[in-house]
Protein backbone atom coordinates (compact mmCIF):
# COMPACT_ATOMS: atom_id res chain seq x y z
CA UNK A 1 0.00 0.00 0.00
CA UNK A 2 0.89 3.51 -0.42
CA UNK A 3 1.79 5.19 3.54
CA UNK A 4 4.03 6.86 5.33
CA UNK A 5 7.53 5.46 6.42
CA UNK A 6 7.26 3.18 9.92
CA UNK A 7 10.04 5.04 11.25
CA UNK A 8 7.99 8.19 11.96
CA UNK A 9 4.63 6.64 13.07
CA UNK A 10 1.46 9.24 13.02
CA UNK A 11 -1.64 8.65 15.30
CA UNK A 12 -3.72 6.22 14.71
CA UNK A 13 -7.13 6.84 12.57
CA UNK A 14 -10.21 6.69 15.08
CA UNK A 15 -13.28 4.66 14.76
CA UNK A 16 -16.55 6.70 15.45
CA UNK A 17 -18.79 6.14 17.21
CA UNK A 18 -20.41 3.63 14.72
CA UNK A 19 -17.30 1.93 14.89
CA UNK A 20 -16.62 3.19 11.00
CA UNK A 21 -12.74 3.92 10.73
CA UNK A 22 -12.50 7.77 9.82
CA UNK A 23 -9.39 8.45 7.30
CA UNK A 24 -7.52 10.90 9.03
CA UNK A 25 -7.05 14.17 7.06
CA UNK A 26 -4.17 16.52 6.60
CA UNK A 27 -4.21 19.92 8.24
CA UNK A 28 -3.63 22.94 6.66
CA UNK A 29 -0.15 23.09 7.30
CA UNK A 30 -0.17 19.15 5.56
CA UNK A 31 -1.69 21.03 2.30
CA UNK A 32 0.89 23.06 2.07
CA UNK A 33 3.86 20.29 2.75
CA UNK A 34 1.63 18.26 0.08
CA UNK A 35 2.07 21.26 -1.91
CA UNK A 36 6.11 21.79 -1.62
CA UNK A 37 6.30 17.82 -2.00
CA UNK A 38 4.34 17.70 -5.09
CA UNK A 39 6.56 20.45 -6.19
CA UNK A 40 9.93 19.36 -5.32
CA UNK A 41 9.17 16.19 -7.06
CA UNK A 42 8.24 17.25 -9.88
CA UNK A 43 11.46 19.86 -10.67
CA UNK A 44 13.35 16.98 -9.67
CA UNK A 45 12.00 14.19 -12.20
CA UNK A 46 12.64 17.29 -14.82
CA UNK A 47 16.38 16.47 -14.39
CA UNK A 48 15.75 12.50 -13.83
CA UNK A 49 16.80 10.35 -17.12
CA UNK A 50 13.90 8.12 -17.57
CA UNK A 51 14.85 4.33 -19.00
CA UNK A 52 11.53 2.05 -19.39
CA UNK A 53 11.91 -1.22 -20.58
CA UNK A 54 8.13 -2.48 -21.08
CA UNK A 55 7.61 -6.26 -21.06
CA UNK A 56 4.39 -6.30 -19.91
CA UNK A 57 2.64 -5.77 -23.99
CA UNK A 58 -0.30 -3.96 -22.24
CA UNK A 59 1.42 -0.35 -23.80
CA UNK A 60 1.04 -0.81 -27.11
CA UNK A 61 -0.68 2.18 -28.89
CA UNK A 62 -3.97 1.37 -28.97
CA UNK A 63 -4.60 -0.86 -25.86
CA UNK A 64 -7.32 -0.12 -23.41
CA UNK A 65 -6.53 -2.87 -20.44
CA UNK A 66 -6.65 -1.08 -17.19
CA UNK A 67 -4.00 -2.39 -14.92
CA UNK A 68 -2.67 -3.07 -11.26
CA UNK A 69 0.44 -1.79 -10.71
CA UNK A 70 2.67 -3.17 -8.26
CA UNK A 71 6.29 -1.41 -6.73
CA UNK A 72 8.00 -1.51 -3.35
CA UNK A 73 7.15 0.86 -1.04
CA UNK A 74 10.76 2.43 -0.81
CA UNK A 75 10.22 3.36 -5.13
CA UNK A 76 7.10 5.96 -4.11
CA UNK A 77 9.10 8.74 -4.77
CA UNK A 78 9.15 7.91 -8.22
CA UNK A 79 6.02 6.15 -9.11
CA UNK A 80 3.84 8.73 -9.26
CA UNK A 81 6.34 10.32 -11.56
CA UNK A 82 6.58 7.03 -13.68
CA UNK A 83 2.66 6.76 -14.21
CA UNK A 84 2.42 10.37 -15.56
CA UNK A 85 5.40 9.73 -17.88
CA UNK A 86 4.65 6.37 -19.18
CA UNK A 87 0.75 5.86 -19.09
CA UNK A 88 -0.45 8.95 -18.59
CA UNK A 89 1.45 10.88 -20.82
CA UNK A 90 0.60 8.51 -23.82
CA UNK A 91 -3.33 8.64 -23.17
CA UNK A 92 -4.56 11.51 -21.13
CA UNK A 93 -7.59 9.56 -20.55
CA UNK A 94 -5.96 7.33 -18.14
CA UNK A 95 -6.40 7.83 -14.28
CA UNK A 96 -5.34 6.47 -11.14
CA UNK A 97 -6.54 5.19 -7.94
CA UNK A 98 -3.97 4.24 -5.16
CA UNK A 99 -4.08 2.49 -2.16
CA UNK A 100 -3.14 5.14 1.05
CA UNK A 101 -2.86 4.23 4.75
CA UNK A 102 -5.80 6.19 7.33
CA UNK A 103 -3.60 7.49 9.16
CA UNK A 104 -2.34 11.24 9.43
CA UNK A 105 0.88 10.63 7.50
CA UNK A 106 -1.43 9.43 4.92
CA UNK A 107 -3.44 11.97 4.53
CA UNK A 108 -0.69 14.13 3.96
CA UNK A 109 -0.02 11.45 1.24
CA UNK A 110 -3.11 11.25 -0.13
CA UNK A 111 -3.26 15.33 -0.75
CA UNK A 112 0.07 14.61 -3.10
CA UNK A 113 -1.46 11.58 -4.99
CA UNK A 114 -4.18 14.42 -6.02
CA UNK A 115 -1.85 16.74 -6.78
CA UNK A 116 -0.48 13.93 -9.37
CA UNK A 117 -4.34 13.54 -10.51
CA UNK A 118 -4.45 10.56 -8.62
CA UNK A 119 -7.74 9.15 -6.80
CA UNK A 120 -6.38 7.83 -3.43
CA UNK A 121 -8.40 5.39 -1.41
CA UNK A 122 -7.41 4.77 2.22
CA UNK A 123 -7.39 2.10 4.30
CA UNK A 124 -4.75 -0.76 4.93
CA UNK A 125 -4.90 -4.78 5.69
CA UNK A 126 -5.34 -3.76 9.13
CA UNK A 127 -7.68 -0.92 8.82
CA UNK A 128 -10.61 -0.70 6.75
CA UNK A 129 -9.16 -3.43 4.86
CA UNK A 130 -12.65 -4.32 3.67
CA UNK A 131 -14.52 -1.05 2.88
CA UNK A 132 -10.68 0.05 0.27
CA UNK A 133 -11.33 -3.29 -1.45
CA UNK A 134 -14.70 -1.81 -2.13
CA UNK A 135 -13.77 1.28 -3.22
CA UNK A 136 -10.70 0.00 -5.38
CA UNK A 137 -12.90 -2.61 -7.20
CA UNK A 138 -15.22 0.32 -7.41
CA UNK A 139 -12.39 2.55 -9.30
CA UNK A 140 -11.55 -0.40 -11.63
CA UNK A 141 -15.02 -0.42 -12.70
CA UNK A 142 -15.04 3.19 -13.77
CA UNK A 143 -11.76 2.47 -15.94
CA UNK A 144 -9.09 3.79 -13.40
CA UNK A 145 -5.77 2.14 -13.44
CA UNK A 146 -4.89 1.13 -9.64
CA UNK A 147 -1.59 1.34 -7.53
CA UNK A 148 -0.29 -0.68 -4.56
CA UNK A 149 2.63 -1.14 -2.71
CA UNK A 150 2.80 -4.62 -2.03
CA UNK A 151 4.87 -4.69 1.25
CA UNK A 152 3.22 -1.53 2.58
CA UNK A 153 2.70 0.14 4.90
CA UNK A 154 4.72 -0.90 7.91
CA UNK A 155 6.54 -4.23 5.71
CA UNK A 156 8.31 -6.28 6.43
CA UNK A 157 10.55 -4.75 3.26
CA UNK A 158 10.53 -6.82 0.16
CA UNK A 159 7.29 -9.18 1.24
CA UNK A 160 4.63 -8.73 -0.83
CA UNK A 161 1.32 -9.45 1.49
CA UNK A 162 -1.31 -10.93 0.27
CA UNK A 163 -3.67 -7.74 -0.49
CA UNK A 164 -2.63 -7.45 -4.09
CA UNK A 165 -3.45 -10.29 -5.30
CA UNK A 166 -7.08 -10.33 -3.41
CA UNK A 167 -7.48 -6.88 -5.15
CA UNK A 168 -5.86 -8.78 -8.56
CA UNK A 169 -8.93 -11.26 -8.25
CA UNK A 170 -11.29 -9.33 -7.45
CA UNK A 171 -11.38 -6.59 -10.33
CA UNK A 172 -9.91 -8.88 -13.21
CA UNK A 173 -7.15 -6.95 -13.61
CA UNK A 174 -3.72 -7.89 -14.69
CA UNK A 175 -1.04 -7.29 -12.12
CA UNK A 176 2.27 -5.55 -13.98
CA UNK A 177 5.23 -5.54 -11.63
CA UNK A 178 7.34 -2.16 -11.66
CA UNK A 179 10.86 -2.43 -11.08
CA UNK A 180 12.52 1.04 -10.16
CA UNK A 181 16.22 1.47 -10.41
CA UNK A 182 17.61 4.78 -9.37
CA UNK A 183 21.75 5.39 -10.09
CA UNK A 184 22.54 8.30 -7.61
CA UNK A 185 19.86 8.10 -4.71
CA UNK A 186 20.05 8.90 -0.93
CA UNK A 187 18.27 5.29 1.78
CA UNK A 188 16.20 6.87 4.46
CA UNK A 189 17.29 5.46 8.14
CA UNK A 190 13.68 3.77 8.21
CA UNK A 191 11.99 0.17 7.71
CA UNK A 192 11.96 -0.41 4.27
CA UNK A 193 14.78 1.98 3.60
CA UNK A 194 13.19 4.78 1.55
CA UNK A 195 15.11 5.96 -1.57
CA UNK A 196 15.21 9.67 -2.51
CA UNK A 197 16.64 10.34 -6.10
CA UNK A 198 19.14 12.63 -6.11
CA UNK A 199 19.20 15.35 -9.03
CA UNK A 200 20.46 14.29 -12.28
CA UNK A 201 20.33 10.96 -12.04
CA UNK A 202 19.41 7.61 -14.13
CA UNK A 203 15.73 5.95 -13.26
CA UNK A 204 15.35 2.85 -14.84
CA UNK A 205 11.95 1.28 -14.92
CA UNK A 206 11.30 -2.34 -16.29
CA UNK A 207 7.37 -3.66 -16.77
CA UNK A 208 7.47 -7.08 -15.88
CA UNK A 209 5.20 -9.51 -17.73
CA UNK A 210 1.38 -9.42 -16.40
CA UNK A 211 0.40 -12.08 -13.50
CA UNK A 212 -3.22 -12.54 -14.14
CA UNK A 213 -5.19 -14.05 -10.60
CA UNK A 214 -8.88 -16.36 -11.97
CA UNK A 215 -11.87 -15.24 -10.28
CA UNK A 216 -11.79 -18.49 -9.04
CA UNK A 217 -8.18 -19.30 -7.48
CA UNK A 218 -7.92 -21.32 -4.95
CA UNK A 219 -5.98 -20.16 -1.88
CA UNK A 220 -2.91 -22.58 -3.00
CA UNK A 221 -2.37 -21.12 -6.14
CA UNK A 222 -2.89 -16.86 -4.74
CA UNK A 223 0.00 -18.42 -2.44
CA UNK A 224 1.93 -19.46 -5.59
CA UNK A 225 1.54 -16.32 -7.53
CA UNK A 226 2.44 -14.31 -4.47
CA UNK A 227 5.28 -15.48 -4.28
CA UNK A 228 6.03 -15.07 -8.15
CA UNK A 229 4.98 -11.61 -7.61
CA UNK A 230 7.44 -11.45 -4.81
CA UNK A 231 10.56 -12.98 -6.51
CA UNK A 232 10.17 -10.89 -9.41
CA UNK A 233 10.17 -7.90 -7.81
CA UNK A 234 13.05 -8.76 -5.51
CA UNK A 235 14.95 -9.51 -9.01
CA UNK A 236 14.88 -6.09 -9.53
CA UNK A 237 15.65 -4.52 -6.34
CA UNK A 238 19.27 -4.70 -7.75
CA UNK A 239 20.81 -4.34 -4.43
Amino acid sequence: MLDENRSNPSPRAKPSRSGVIIPEQTSWKGQILARLIWAFVSLLAATVRFRVDDRSGLLTPGGNEKILFAFWHNRLAMALIAYRRIIHQRDPSRHMAALVSVSRDGGLLARVVELFDGLPIRGSSSRRGPQALRELVAASRTGRDLAITPDGPRGPCYEVQDGVIATAQLTGLPIVPVSIRLGWKYPLNSWDRFEIPLPFTRCDITLAAPIRVPREATPELRSQLRAQLQAILRAGVGQ
